[in-house]
């Protein structure tokens, strides 16, 4: 499969009725919209053929008569239409500012891009965790041959050690990301490591205090077990923290091997015995 490639549009330009104060949908203001599109380019490049890429000049028609459209108050309204940043640069601030924006990272499961889907939770629990979680995503985005396509809102969790919840340890704050890749597993393992090792994570203690863990909860309909990876994770049925969110960004998500995360999380709650894996009895790696 080819890698992901990107087209860029940066400083789009349209003029809207967005805000809350009166003023603002009377007269109306500039928004600046930046935009990437993530694609494979290498057909259109072998080929000269602009049927295999995306037109930029139609695609900036689009975001912009999107923005244009529809007042409403708030700026990730905007930016959820179209999947965006939105810079709102006459926003109503009293003191002197640069830029205000808004970063939108979620995408459409469905809009046709190579790769396979992948589902990671990300989780923090020491320092800033909150933009933690937040520059892991962006920086997961940024490497070739990955694509985050939705991510869920942040939870905050008890931390867990291998005897059970512990609730003197610091809180951890989790979340669950569906990205496309071309990445083979291990690849992918490998582009996890790194951004947790950039944000200090250290693996002295099992189940311990952490700047950042992003695991592969599961990738496509694969099941595998290495001795690096076994997929999908063997715990991720037993976590509420990776439940939760997971079906909150994808209502229809299933867990390879165990069924509708809807129907797992139903039996957490339930204080209810998971179904054991087909293959292994306990479901453990």
């Amino acid at each position: 499969m080819n890698p992901l490639d990107r087209i860029t549009l940066t400083g789009l330009r349209a003029f809207a009725h967005h805000g809350v104060l009166e003023f603002e949908r009377t007269d109306g203001q500039t928004f600046v919209i930046d935009v990437t599109v993530h694609l494979a380019l290498s057909d259109a490049a072998a080929g000269d053929d602009l049927a295999q890429t995306v037109h930029y000049g139609v695609l900036a028609d689009q975001v912009v008569a999107a923005v244009e459209r529809d007042p409403v108050d708030l700026i990730e309204t905007v930016a959820e239409r179209v999947a965006v940043t939105v810079h709102k640069p006459d926003a109503p601030i009293a003191v002197p500012f640069a830029d205000v924006s808004v970063t939108i990272l979620r995408g459409r499961l469905d809009v046709p891009r190579a790769g396979e889907v992948a589902v990671i939770a990300l989780g923090s629990n020491l320092g800033d965790r909150e933009h933690t979680l937040v520059a892991a995503l962006e920086e997961l985005d940024a490497v070739d041959g990955v694509s985050v396509v939705s991510s869920s809102p942040l939870i905050e969790t008890i931390a867990l050690r291998p005897a059970g919840a512990d609730p003197d340890a610091p809180r951890y704050v989790n979340a669950v990301a569906l990205i496309r890749t071309t990445l083979a597993p291990e690849q992918l393992l490998d582009v996890l490591h790194a951004i947790e090792s950039a944000h200090g994570r250290e693996r002295a203690e099992r189940w311990g205090d952490r700047t950042l863990d992003l695991d592969i909860v599961s990738y496509g309909e694969l099941e595998q077990q290495t001795e690096r990876l076994t997929l999908p994770h063997p715990r991720a049925h037993e976590r509420d923290f990776v439940l939760r969110p997971w079906l909150a960004v994808d209502p229809d998500a299933a867990l390879p091997g165990r069924g509708p995360v809807a129907e797992l999380l139903a039996r957490l709650d339930a204080g209810s015995p998971q179904p054991p894996h087909p293959e292994h009895s306990d479901g453990a790696a």
